[in-house]
């Protein structure tokens, strides 16, 4: 073999891995800048509200397959936020939204109304979402090859 690679691990020199921007155009992706960032996490944060108020919804409406179709949603979010953003960041943004929605949907009214009713499904359903978030933020970026 006599390509590049080949002469460069022959003599033992490793070529020096390349910046996270540069990495990112030979990609197809361009570095975003520090506003369309922001946008990027308030549009998050709606859609979180917006995933968390829909799977309050859904998991005491059809209970076993509701409970699974709103982890799912959440699921599908909270990656989605990891992937789109490339930080720990995104997920924050999404899961700030939805558990600020699932919050402020659990507090009751003065006349006794309130959308959870303290079962086991919303119980699975809050601490199940916050593992999910917590699990999506936590995990480690995908591997890039090098160009």
């Amino acid at each position: 073999m006599t390509g590049p690679r080949s002469r460069a691990s022959a003599s033992g020199a490793t070529p020096a891995p390349a910046p996270r921007s540069a990495r990112g155009a030979a990609h197809g992706h361009a570095p975003l800048a520090p506003a369309a960032r922001y946008v990027w996490y308030a549009v998050l944060l709606v859609l979180g509200a917006l995933v968390g108020t829909a799977g309050s919804l859904v998991q005491a409406a059809w209970f076993p397959l509701g409970l699974l179709l709103a982890l799912l949603g959440s699921t599908a979010l909270f990656y989605g936020a990891r992937r789109a953003t490339g930080n720990q960041i995104g997920v924050a943004a999404a899961g700030g939204g939805w558990l600020l929605a699932v919050v402020l949907l659990s507090f009751g009214r003065p006349e006794g109304d309130g959308l959870f009713g303290g079962g086991l499904g919303e119980m699975v359903f809050l601490l199940g979402g916050m593992a999910i978030a917590v699990m999506c933020a936590t995990m480690h970026r995908p591997v890039q090859p090098t160009a």
